[in-house]
């Protein structure tokens, strides 16, 4: 016979042998069982014991998965929270004012799978933060074939990817398919927390799958009672698009790995209003540009004063890097056709981590003659 205080011995010896197998779906299938027949307290036994022991075993998506059951079993339940937090939140109390930078430079050593400090929305946060955080996000199961998100969707919500595969297509404009399959400890759809705007892909389960979904009107709140919430997600939102610009454009293909992480501390965020004219022609380029959010049009400025317009620029397209280059004017003027968001590399950063590398200026000055030729062959069409 079980001793009293050992009632739940039974919960805690399968929490450990479930969590040591991984399956969250399974796992937390037989404690609802155990709901299901009415036995509430031994649930909440189980699902304490499970997030305590993928919380230990590094498994911080999964342990949070654990504890949001927890709450709803037990809303007024506080100590596996502050038992998770203590392991994985990054500071103990807030962070004094004006540290921000210093948060970004740490966001830059996090790795981006999963680990005990592998997810930087909760990891670079303090004890209370991480906790609201952990109380505002929502478990959301998928089948196979059931989109996550679709491209060209409105976007309110990022996700992480607690288990499961999911594919990652572009088909829009001709894109094509994937930009590589979403794993367990990704993180995904962040964008959409900082600014509103169509998805960029959509995300496919291959294999059933579980997440944690954060949406914005949630993160929003969040923010506002703790704004380091709200630099963290910012911080994290530049190192992806930098760090995806840097591994696949060309201009930086002949930097080391090293160079690349140095230089994409330089990028900034930047949001503009629709009409900001962010490139003028023949004034000399002071950054480069990958347009995150939004449209921008590109014109030649005839000597008349007539304009003739380029293709529109749409997310995902860099410019200004011609001037940056060559260290010429800039040969066309950009507008802002609606309010946008922005990548930034200013000039200055440009020239210390790229134009003064060994063999960089005449590699940057080919690619910059024939990005110029490309033009000239599209004005003689007009």
């Amino acid at each position: 016979m079980i001793d009293s205080s050992d009632k739940h011995l039974p919960q805690r010896e399968l929490a450990g042998q479930l969590a040591a197998r991984g399956r969250v779906d399974l796992a937390l299938a037989e404690f609802r069982q155990l709901e299901v027949q009415g036995k509430t307290e031994a649930a909440a036994a189980g699902y304490e014991a499970l997030a305590r022991a993928w919380a230990q075993g590094s498994q911080l998506l999964r342990a949070i998965v654990a504890c949001k059951e927890l709450l709803r079993v037990d809303p007024q339940h506080t100590r596996t929270q502050a038992f998770i937090a203590n392991l994985y939140a990054r500071y103990s109390s807030p962070p004094l004012e004006g540290t921000g930078d210093s948060v970004s430079a740490e966001l830059e050593l996090l790795p981006d799978r999963e680990d005990p400090v592998a997810v930087p929305i909760f990891s670079m946060l303090y004890r209370d933060a991480f906790v609201a955080l952990l109380e505002a996000v929502e478990i959301r199961q998928y089948g196979i074939g059931q989109p996550m998100m679709r491209e060209g969707d409105p976007g309110a919500s990022m996700f992480f990817m607690v288990e499961g595969r999911a594919d990652v297509m572009r088909l829009l404009e001709g894109r094509g398919p994937q930009e590589g399959p979403v794993v367990d400890g990704w993180v995904f759809g962040e964008m959409a927390l900082i600014t509103e705007g169509p998805r960029f892909a959509t995300v496919m389960p291959s294999v059933p799958s579980v997440v944690l979904e954060l949406t914005r009107a949630r993160f929003a709140e969040l923010s506002k009672r703790h704004p380091l919430v709200e630099r963290v997600v910012q911080a994290f939102c530049r190192k992806r698009a930098a760090d995806n610009l840097l591994r696949t454009h060309p201009i930086f293909s002949p930097l080391r790995f090293e160079q690349r992480r140095l230089l994409a501390r330089e990028f900034e965020l930047q949001r503009v209003a629709a009409g900001t004219t962010l490139l003028t022609s023949g004034a000399m380029g002071d950054a480069l540009y990958l347009l995150l959010r939004g449209r921008c049009t590109p014109y030649h400025v005839h000597p008349d004063g007539r304009e003739s317009p380029y293709p529109v620029l749409r997310e995902g397209d860099v410019f200004g890097e011609i001037s940056l280059m060559l260290d010429k004017p800039v040969t066309a003027m950009v507008r802002a056709d609606v309010p946008c968001v922005l990548l930034r590399l200013d000039r200055s950063a440009f020239e210390r981590h790229i134009y003064n590398q060994p063999g960089m200026r005449d590699a940057l000055m080919q690619i910059g003659a024939e990005r110029l030729q490309r033009t000239a062959r599209l004005l003689a069409d007009r």
